[in-house]
Parts: C-alpha cells; sequence; structure tokens
C-alpha cells in the first residue's frame, strides 16, 4: 500500500521532517546548484589544493519548510543542516524530523489537546556549527524564522558566540517557504564559492523580496500561541469574519476580512495573481502550504497555475509542525517571491 503524499521520502537533517511535492518549479534551483557544486573541504592535508571548495555552510530550522528531497541533496557533505524546532502535545515533546508528529499533532488541533512550540536549544545550534568547522568549512550563515515569532535566532546567537567558527546570524522577518527561499538562495550562493557575507546579502535580497498570504478557518491557534492579539481572535470568530492574513515586518497581521471560507479562498488567490503579476516577467516563483487539507491545497495551486501562467507551477508542502500547531487544520497559505542567484 502507498503511503499517503505527506508521509513520502522523510529526511533527517539534524531533524527536519517536511513532506512535500516537488514539481519542475523547483528543479531549477537544484541543477543550478549541482553545476555549482564541489565537495567541502575536508579537515586540510599537504598538497591538497583548497581554492576551489564551498567556503560557506549554511544552517537553518525547520520553520524554513524546505523540500525534503531538496534538503537531502545538500547535507551528506555538511554544507546545509535543519535544526529541528521541538512541539509539545500534552507532556510529549516531539522534535520535527526525529519523530513521525503529524497524525498526533491532527489529532490533538482536532480534539483542541494543548500544543505549543519551544525555539531550539543553543546547544542544538551549537554542534551544527561545529559539524560544518568539522567538514572544513570557513563560516556559517545561520537562517531563521522571524524573531517576532519566536526565539530561535537568539538560540542561534548564543550558540554562535561559543563556537571559533564565524557565524552570521540572519533574522528572516518570515517564516515558511519565504524563509526557505533565502535558504535555497544562500546554498547557490555558497556553491558558487562566496564568502559569508555575500552568501548572507544574496538571502536577504531573495527574504525581502517574498510576501506570505494566508488563509486559517479559526484564529484559535493563533491567539492561543500569542500569535494574534485576543481582540482580532473574537472579531473572526463571533461575527463569522474569515481574516486574510499576511507576515508583515516579522508579524502576523490582518490583511483583509471576508465573509466566508469560499470567498476568503477566492480573495487569496487574487491577492497571489496580482502580486505575481507585479514582479518581473520569468522570476516570480510560487510555493503553496497546507495541514490537514492537501487535496485544497492542489486544487488552489491548480488555480494559480491557470492565473499565473508566464510562473512555474507552484510547490506544494505540508507547513512543518512548528508553524501547523499555531495556524492550525485547514490552513492554507502562499509564498509568493522571486529567483535569487548570484548571476540576478
Amino acid at each position: 500500500m502507498r503511503p499517503p503524499a505527506f508521509c513520502r521520502r522523510p529526511a533527517i537533517i539534524f531533524g527536519g521532517c517536511v513532506p512535500e511535492r516537488e514539481p519542475p518549479a523547483w528543479i531549477w534551483l537544484k541543477e543550478r546548484v549541482a553545476r555549482l557544486r564541489q565537495p567541502a573541504a575536508p579537515v586540510p592535508v599537504a598538497d591538497v589544493p583548497l581554492a576551489a571548495v564551498v567556503k560557506t555552510a549554511v544552517v537553518t530550522d525547520s520553520a524554513a519548510a524546505l523540500p525534503s528531497d531538496w534538503v537531502s541533496a545538500f547535507t551528506a557533505d555538511g554544507r546545509l543542516a535543519v535544526v529541528p524546532m521541538p512541539v509539545m502535545v500534552g507532556n510529549e515533546i516531539y522534535g520535527e524530523g526525529e519523530d513521525d508528529i503529524t497524525q498526533t499533532l491532527s489529532l490533538a488541533l482536532a480534539s483542541g489537546a494543548s500544543v505549543k512550540t519551544s525555539r531550539p536549544s543553543p546547544g542544538q545550534f551549537e554542534q551544527a556549527y561545529l559539524a560544518a568547522q568539522r567538514h572544513g568549512f570557513e563560516a556559517v550563515v545561520s537562517i531563521h524564522i522571524s524573531s517576532e515569532l519566536s526565539g530561535t535566532a537568539d538560540a542561534a546567537r548564543l550558540a554562535a558566540a561559543r563556537v571559533a567558527i564565524p557565524v552570521e546570524v540572519v533574522d528572516s522577518r518570515t517564516v515558511g517557504m519565504a524563509q526557505g527561499m533565502g535558504v535555497q538562495s544562500a546554498v547557490v550562493a555558497a556553491a558558487d564559492g562566496q564568502g559569508a557575507a555575500e552568501v548572507r546579502g544574496f538571502a536577504e535580497k531573495r527574504m525581502e523580496r517574498t510576501k506570505v498570504y494566508f488563509y486559517v478557518p479559526s484564529l484559535e491557534q493563533l491567539r492561543r500561541g500569542g500569535r494574534i492579539g485576543a481582540a482580532a481572535s473574537l472579531f473572526g470568530t463571533v461575527l463569522a469574519i474569515k481574516p486574510i492574513l499576511a507576515v508583515d515586518g516579522g508579524r502576523i497581521v490582518p490583511l483583509e476580512k471576508v465573509r466566508s471560507a469560499v470567498r476568503a479562498v477566492a480573495r487569496l488567490e487574487e491577492i497571489v495573481a496580482a502580486d505575481v503579476a507585479s514582479r518581473p516577467a520569468g522570476q516570480q516563483r510560487l510555493a503553496v502550504h497546507h495541514f490537514g487539507n492537501q487535496l485544497e491545497a492542489e486544487a488552489l495551486a491548480a488555480r494559480l497555475s491557470e492565473k499565473c501562467p508566464d510562473c512555474p507551477a507552484p510547490q506544494i508542502s505540508a507547513l512543518p509542525a512548528v508553524l501547523a500547531a499555531h495556524a492550525g487544520l485547514g490552513v492554507l497559505a502562499v509564498i509568493v517571491g522571486e529567483s535569487s542567484t548570484p548571476t540576478d
């Protein structure tokens, strides 16, 4: 019996199993890095030329929602590591990528059970940085979920102060594949032989050019987690308003208020299509996230492809557990961004 789509191709990268489907829209980035790829420098050995090796490793957290098979392609030689963000369901703590928590989390969200998240420990980041040093990298660029939503970047900074290898900690000011696009751009820049400052710059450039739009059937989980105000939650629940939300300045903000779920999804499509149309032709990129509603996400992606014919087909992926714990069941999120490589 074939496993469901959200269970295919798990990856363990210091944790970080992100269910996904990767269409041709993202093959361009894989091929780009494959052309640039060089093995990371081993521990230096006499008479071995090191001028052409990758200098910079990239570290991120599981909130980046990176496609698992894409991540797997770049972790074997240490150039990329994804540190798992813990999720607590009841009294049990799960590490994304270390434990299969999709069904457990879905049941907890459906029943209203307690679900909490936390930042990774500084020690986890320290281990990732030390691993990069052992692989022979000269520096690390560490890219993380918005500091307005999590203390993860602070934990990374604490770890950076403990290690000898230079670490550039980047607050992405975003989340999901908007953060993931920055990580992908960093990996490409590093494969091109760029130093840490340049790698960081390429990542920040790409993340600045991304937008996150999403719809949730209920604001209750966001309210419980302190990611949106209690007044906004009450407004959405009592008056049966279905808000469209966005990430702006690293925070979750209301974008529009719509009267029905059907109209909210339709309006989400309109907002995304307008955003895509405003960007340079051939450079637009889309990603669609979901949790517990994969068929709905696939239908949304198909409609977006019709409305945005010049844009590659969207990548479709389930939200990582650390984000789904706050967004809840039935979330639909769309990330709009642009390609960004060292040749841009």
